[in-house]
């Protein structure tokens, strides 16, 4: 985790969100300035047997999440995760149905928002997406709208989610020469690019997140392919470029102190090679990256 972390700081990312660890590991790994921030949420809420559950978040019922909430918020988590729906990279759990009810995924927002905390859901089908919304949730990953055999847009719910302002984290970025995904992601692509596409033009509020570490294709420090994939799909640079400082701190609640460069904000700095407004892929050529005025040199891994 530590040199995953600095990958990360090497690309130019002095802030990371980290939402699914096993243990608590990344509230502990004690990095200072020689990583990232690291913004946590433990080991996400899940069903027994469910989506990443061998992370060690099960939880069952509205007593039961309750109680996970609490003591993500006891141990100094800084956002709360929870998965709404089935994933892809547990066997046996599937992305197009929802693993809790409306009432369970409501204790579990206002629960965080109780103790202070953002909540966000993972949600690979519409209907999870929908949920969330619909319980409040702050942020929505993937937004993805996995059927049982495909992927299927619903513009009506695109829209809803444009209107409430809740921020949707993209997935976006692999590492250049990566291995394909499993076919079953592969033959979905075109959809999901579709997807992306939609969600910009109906002015969702974004930003990106890799899932960086679930595969060989997603290394640590991936952030800047995101971007180059985003706007290959039509984003505007400075939408994405938005979306990965100023969004982003909003979203992960540090706005106060980190996302722009500003009198009494941290002085996290990255300088690349190129102007990223007309070139999105400077992103990719750091030459250097400050933590709190201190220069670490690095490159794109």
């Amino acid at each position: 985790m530590r040199q995953a972390a600095r990958l990360d700081l090497a690309a130019g990312v002095t802030t990371v969100r980290d939402l699914g660890d096993l243990g608590y590991l990344a509230l502990e790994l004690g990095l200072g300035l020689d990583g990232p921030e690291i913004l946590a949420a433990g080991p996400p809420i899940t069903t027994p047997g469910e989506h990443c559950w061998f992370l060690g978040g099960e939880a069952a019922g509205e007593r039961e999440v309750r109680a996970a909430v609490r003591e993500r918020a006891a141990r100094g988590a800084h956002v709360v995760k929870m998965m709404v729906t089935g994933g892809e990279m547990t066997p046996g759990s599937r992305s197009h149905l929802l693993q809790y009810g409306p009432a369970e995924l409501s204790a579990a927002a206002g629960e965080a928002h109780a103790h202070g905390l953002p909540i966000t859901g993972h949600a690979h089908c519409a209907a999870g997406i929908a949920a969330a919304l619909d319980a409040g949730f702050d942020s929505i990953e993937h937004c993805s709208f996995f059927t049982e055999d495909y992927y299927e847009l619903d513009h009506a719910l695109i829209r809803r989610l444009a209107e409430s302002g809740v921020v949707a984290s993209l997935t976006a970025g692999v590492a250049p020469g990566a291995p394909p995904p499993p076919p079953r992601i592969q033959a979905r692509l075109s959809a999901v690019l579709e997807g992306l596409s939609a969600c910009y033009a109906a002015g969702v509020r974004f930003v990106i997140g890799t899932d960086a570490g679930v595969g060989p294709p997603k290394p640590h420090g991936v952030l800047p392919y995101g971007a180059e994939m985003l706007v290959g799909a039509g984003y505007a640079p400075v939408d994405v470029l938005r979306a990965i400082t100023s969004v982003a701190a909003e979203t992960c609640h540090v706005d106060g102190r980190k996302g722009m460069i500003a009198p009494g904000h941290d002085a996290d700095l990255l300088a690349v090679a190129g102007d990223p407004l007309a070139d999105i892929t400077a992103l990719c050529r750091p030459l250097a990256v400050y933590r709190m005025g201190r220069p670490v040199i690095g490159e794109c891994s």
